[in-house]
């Protein structure tokens, strides 16, 4: 299969690529015109592609028989994370540059797209198991997911194959959120909002990757991508601690939380279900939750 990515050297894509290569794919990544840095893999074909330029969409989408969309841009710490105008870039390219894309993908017969989602934007649903049914309630910070998420359902509306994404919240060795959240560990505080009783889902970048290259294999729809075992918040910290033999943590005052849009979202309990993901494609996590993943997340920090 002829496969063009974009995103290709972010956390999720720069892992994509390889799998993508080991299964046989041909593979293109989309390459920014001011970007100084060389593509890390020999086997790979780079086309020049803006996507807020759709006159640069076209010759790179011609022959390919599927699209990867991972293209985002992420605020450059957790505390810039915190501020509303860090998300703009990023809105930009979940709103005009997903369309751009699927525009593009329709005009030149492109048959499957998989586009990345965010499952935290579901709603606080306490104790119960929330599945792609459950309607996403994004906070203002990440509203522009559900433009995204229209942008592939049109392509799927179009009598192609849309698949989406929607990964939970991500860990890994090369992750700046966990390691801030280390040092905050190490000073005492678990930089969580919400309940310590309320459940967080999460997934490893690796089986993350692995997920996206499964879509490629699933039906037209919405896929959660998350662990077997959402835990609690106080379990998430407190494997963390433990791990770095760190004393147990204290949580913020619930005060904080209402102060900002990101911390709302993180607030919510979501015990988040990956079971349509697996029955569809046989994917299952390496990591069956962060009890298992944060441990060799940190073995191969150290290394």
């Amino acid at each position: 299969m002829k496969v063009l990515v974009t995103g290709a050297t972010g956390v999720i894509g720069r892992r994509v690529v390889p799998l993508l290569l080991a299964q046989g794919h041909e593979v293109t990544v989309a390459v920014r015109r001011n970007r100084r840095r060389p593509i890390p893999w020999g086997d790979v074909q780079a086309k020049l592609v803006d996507l807020f330029d759709p006159a640069t969409l076209a010759p790179a989408l011609g022959d390919q028989d599927a699209v990867i969309n991972l293209a985002t841009h992420m605020p450059p710490s957790s505390a810039r994370m915190l501020v509303r105008r860090a998300w703009r870039e990023n809105d930009r390219i979940r709103r005009e540059g997903s369309r751009n894309l699927v525009q593009a993908a329709l005009a030149s017969d492109v048959p499957r797209l998989v586009q990345e989602s965010f499952a935290p934007a579901y709603p606080d649903r306490g104790e119960e198991w929330i599945d792609e049914s459950v309607p996403l309630e994004p906070e203002v910070y990440n509203r522009t997911i559900l433009d995204a998420e229209a942008s592939a359902r049109r392509f799927g509306d179009a009598g192609r194959i849309g698949v989406i994404v929607r990964f939970a919240a991500f860990y890994g060795p090369d992750s700046y959120p966990l390691r801030d959240f280390l040092q905050a560990l190490r000073l005492g505080w678990a930089p969580m909002p919400g309940s310590p009783h309320g459940f967080i889902s999460s997934v490893s970048h690796d089986d993350a990757a692995a997920a996206v290259v499964a879509a490629l294999r699933a039906r037209a729809g919405a896929y959660n991508v998350a662990d077997d075992e959402p835990v609690r918040r106080e379990v998430y910290a407190g494997t963390l601690a433990t791990l770095i033999g760190a004393r147990p943590p204290r949580f913020p005052p619930a005060w904080i939380t209402p102060l900002f849009g990101v911390a709302r979202a993180l607030a919510r309990s979501q015990r988040i279900s990956n079971r349509k993901l697996r029955d569809e494609t046989g994917w299952r996590p390496r990591y069956p939750s962060v009890r298992e993943g944060l441990a060799a997340t940190l073995r191969e920090m150290a290394a």
